[in-house]
């Protein structure tokens, strides 16, 4: 079995109740081997020569209410080769535990914080101790918990990272009907899976993300009628609108810039409902169709 030599950082938001996990390695789509989250039940990463039941079977102990650190305990313990994994959780109440195998390469171990886990190994030392560092000064300041992630990723690296390099990385974040179209907990699943500088890109991503799915700032809300004439204008340059440049927000005009939202996939920050509209829409339209 292939090591899957890596660090990670699994943690719980408490206030918008959301659990995430983020991944950089020397492997290719490890996001897809080490991240698992359940609205409700919590967050693994699991790693090293991952057992990825742990993910799986974790997340069904912590839903029915099983602490992470008995959760941890209960899966290793029935595991003839614990000695080889490692593996990190945060539970449904934000209890976090860690687990590193004896055998497991050098540098290897982790790192418990308040609602949060840090985790690696084939480590340059002091890697763990910059992501718990990086993601504590992150959720001091702005942002919300995939920012707080890749954060802590990113001081890690800085710090030394994967010893072998690196090549691919990711960030998991669920929440209660946070997912597209809100009947699903998937809020954001991002993946760099083979890149030769995997975080940046992770970063550049999560950025995106917050455009299209992201919830609006009351302060970049307009009033559509105050910029009806510079909408049509626009419209008219995509070719999606060929009525009058009238200035007013009429009908034609509101179907033609649905449509537009539609085809940039922005319907999340507007539905083509209501009187008003997210600047921050027109800023990306005008910033693609000028």
């Amino acid at each position: 079995m292939q090591t899957i030599a890596t660090f990670s950082i699994v943690a719980y938001d408490p206030d918008k109740q959301e659990w995430g996990v983020a991944v950089q390695s020397k492997f290719l789509g490890v996001g897809a081997f080490v991240c698992f989250a359940r609205a409700g039940a919590g967050a693994v990463a699991t790693q090293a020569q991952a057992n990825m039941a742990y993910g799986t079977e974790g997340l069904v102990h912590m839903q029915a209410g099983m602490p992470a650190e008995e959760t941890i305990h209960t899966l290793t313990a029935a595991d003839e080769q614990r000695a080889v994994r490692q593996v990190g959780m945060v539970d449904k109440t934000g209890n976090s535990a860690s687990f590193t195998g004896e055998e497991c390469h050098e540098w290897a171990g982790h790192l418990i914080g308040e609602g949060f886990t840090c985790q690696g190994n084939i480590l340059i030392p002091g890697t763990i101790e910059a992501i718990a560092a990086g993601f504590e000064q992150a959720r001091k300041g702005d942002g919300e918990l995939s920012d707080w992630l890749v954060e802590a990723l990113s001081a890690g690296q800085e710090a030394g990272g994967d010893k072998r390099g690196r090549q691919a990385a990711a960030v998991l974040v669920v929440r209660e009907n946070g997912g597209y179209g809100g009947n699903n907990d998937r809020y954001m699943d991002l993946r760099v899976d083979d890149d030769p500088y995997p975080i940046k890109k992770l970063r550049s991503l999560v950025d995106t993300h917050h455009l299209f799915f992201g919830a609006a700032n009351p302060e970049d809300i307009v009033p559509l009628n105050e910029v009806a004439a510079d909408i049509q204008e626009l419209l008219k340059r995509t070719g999606h609108y060929d009525g009058s440049l009238s200035g007013v927000f009429d009908e034609p005009t509101r179907k033609s810039l649905k449509t537009l939202v539609g085809v940039e996939n922005l319907e999340e920050r507007w539905t083509g409902e209501g009187d008003a509209i997210d600047s921050k829409v027109l800023d990306f339209l005008h910033n693609k169709f000028e």
